[in-house]
């Protein structure tokens, strides 16, 4: 199925966001496929318009496939809430944006969580649930191929912020049955237990 699918074994991994690059190319390393940056290509990042986390995959996938001629994978991710109405959800990045330097500021985006969850009686050190979702897109320009897979996992989050490692909410999300955030475990250990590696192991089931 990999050398029908990726005759090269090449995937170019849709996103500027390094973080995110970084982790998806170790995953993919361990199937035997050689990442490219999309950021190597110098193109804009395309308008996220989707309602859905399988959408906004989708249209970055197509995007940078469409520009490249390469067979691409996209990741769409965020933090969803449940005492916030599942929010901020697919507009996970975007909310992370300081309106002050107009530029991402996640100690500035946790500070609003916490202050949005007090606002609504709920005391942000009580452990409120929340979950991480993933969705991954694969998109083939020459065949107009598109495949998602999607991962999610459960815990709730912790204030204040802890730990150096990971990215983006990271450092105020633990997993269920765990002590440690995101942002203070080892990055082979989140591959494994993490949404996007939830999503990644069943890209791996679909090319083994």
């Amino acid at each position: 199925m990999l050398k029908n699918f990726l005759p090269d074994n090449k995937l170019l991994i849709a996103t500027g966001n390094k973080g995110k690059f970084v982790e998806i190319s170790q995953i993919l390393y361990s199937l035997n496929i050689e990442s490219v940056p999309a950021y190597d290509f110098n193109l804009e990042e395309p308008e996220e318009v989707g309602e859905s986390f399988a959408q906004n995959a989708l249209i970055k996938a197509k995007y940078y496939a469409k520009n490249t001629s390469l067979i691409s994978l996209a990741d769409d991710s965020g933090i969803c809430i449940v005492d916030l109405d599942n929010r901020p959800a697919i507009h996970s990045a975007r909310f992370a944006i300081n309106p002050k330097s107009n530029k991402r500021d996640f100690d500035w985006a946790f500070s609003q969580i916490f202050a949005e969850l007090k606002a609504k009686n709920v005391d942000p050190h009580s452990n409120p649930k929340a979950f991480f979702i993933c969705n991954l897109a694969i998109y083939n320009p020459q065949n107009d191929f598109s495949i998602n897979f999607e991962g999610r996992v459960d815990g709730y989050l912790t204030f204040p912020p802890r730990g150096q490692k990971g990215f983006g909410y990271d450092p105020i999300f633990i997993k269920n049955g765990m002590e440690q955030t995101f942002g203070e475990i080892d990055g082979a250990l989140k591959d494994k237990i993490s949404h996007r590696g939830d999503a990644m192991s069943k890209l791996a089931e679909f090319f083994r």
